[in-house]
């Protein structure tokens, strides 16, 4: 069994509630042990982007956006940015929030490659 895990999140500005729970998995994922890392990407990036991922609050019983990720990056989770995605959006890395660093899908494949279950939201 991988002790490692990975939350894919292709949805942010066009279905907060799918960042909401994708970030809700990967800080259970932290609880449970695992090295854990989200990859956005599409429309998911913005749950990286200082004044977007704050705009996002499901409700309850869902912590907002922002604490969710906040949570995972004080707690040791890596946060991959797709950096094309970034691009195609004018996003540059400076907009990113603390723990988010811009990479492209070879980083994923090398996640996976070590045997990551991977769920996508």
């Amino acid at each position: 069994m991988s002790n490692s895990f990975c939350v894919s999140i292709t949805h942010s500005k066009s279905d907060g509630d799918k960042a909401t729970v994708g970030f809700v998995v990967a800080n259970a994922a932290l609880g449970s042990d695992k090295d854990t890392m989200v990859f956005l990407s599409t429309d998911g990036v913005w749950a990286a982007v200082k004044g977007e991922y704050d705009q996002i609050d499901e409700g309850a019983p869902f912590a907002p956006l922002k604490e969710l990720v906040e949570k995972f990056v004080a707690n040791g989770g890596k946060i991959l940015v797709c950096s094309p995605c970034m691009k195609k959006r004018g996003i540059t890395e400076d907009q990113l929030v603390e723990g988010a660093s811009p990479a492209g899908g070879a980083a994923l494949v090398e996640w996976l490659t070590n045997g990551s279950p991977c769920v996508t939201y």
